[in-house]
């Protein structure tokens, strides 16, 4: 497998914990959480160099319901992140001295709101890609021969993780979160760190199983529509034309 492409899905996985590193503010304090900010905003970038050919190809993006769904969470995420990084520039305070006074309680609201979504699209984003993804890991472990008792081992670990996620969103509060409400809800990390983490893990989880296998039924949704359409209604070949 191209080390170069190794290379970036392992700086896309870096950028990903950077990300959920973030959301411990008050566990690691305000510089490291810039630091790690910084850090993200900047692998972002290199994501984004790396992927220019995608963003040169998009007027040719395909007329079919996944390809515009994946360029809409794409956009959606692009304007997540943005709000996410004018709001960081705002609120910072290594940059507080250089800026007029605007981060004030609102704009850190909407940095949190920002900072959840950025979490749940960047799960759908990943769920987009996830065939691709267990296609590199069957490369990584020399997988060739599929197994019946593998797929299903794999989607009992996936329900378990989807159902943890649906618990991990009542545990965080993550409706008031993506709402902008406000809330009390904030973790102890006084009683558990790892915890925290697990948690913000499984609603991704659970974000990237729904995505799967919601477009795997759509797609599947499609195929028998299109198998039981009357041959009066398919549309005709080019050589019927």
């Amino acid at each position: 497998m191209n080390r170069l492409f190794l290379s970036r899905l392992w700086l896309d996985g870096l950028t990903a914990g950077l990300l959920l590193l973030g959301f411990a503010y008050w566990w690691l304090g305000n510089l490291v959480h810039e630091v790690a900010g910084t850090a993200m905003f900047l692998l972002l970038i290199a994501h984004n160099v790396f992927n220019r050919r995608w963003w040169g190809c998009i007027a040719k993006t395909r007329r079919e319901p996944r390809s515009l769904f994946n360029v809409g969470v794409t956009f959606t995420l692009l304007g997540a992140m943005l709000a996410l990084l004018v709001t960081s520039v705002l609120i910072s305070n290594a940059l507080s001295p250089f800026l007029p006074p605007w981060g004030g309680f609102t704009v850190r609201q909407i940095h949190t709101l920002a900072a959840y979504w950025v979490l749940i699209i960047v799960a759908i984003h990943l769920g987009l890609r996830w065939p691709m993804l267990m296609g590199v890991a069957r490369n990584l472990f020399g997988i060739t021969t599929p197994s019946a008792l593998r797929t299903l081992a794999l989607r009992v670990v996936a329900l378990a993780i989807a159902l943890h996620g649906v618990w991990s969103c009542t545990v965080l509060g993550l409706g008031g979160k993506l709402s902008m409400q406000m809330t009390l809800d904030w973790w102890n990390f006084e009683e558990s760190v790892a915890g925290f983490f697990a948690h913000c893990a499984a609603i991704a989880g659970l974000v990237m199983v729904v995505t799967y296998y919601g477009l795997k039924l759509v797609q599947q949704a499609r195929q028998s529509t299109s198998r039981t359409k009357p041959a009066d209604e398919r549309p005709q070949s080019a050589a019927q034309g």
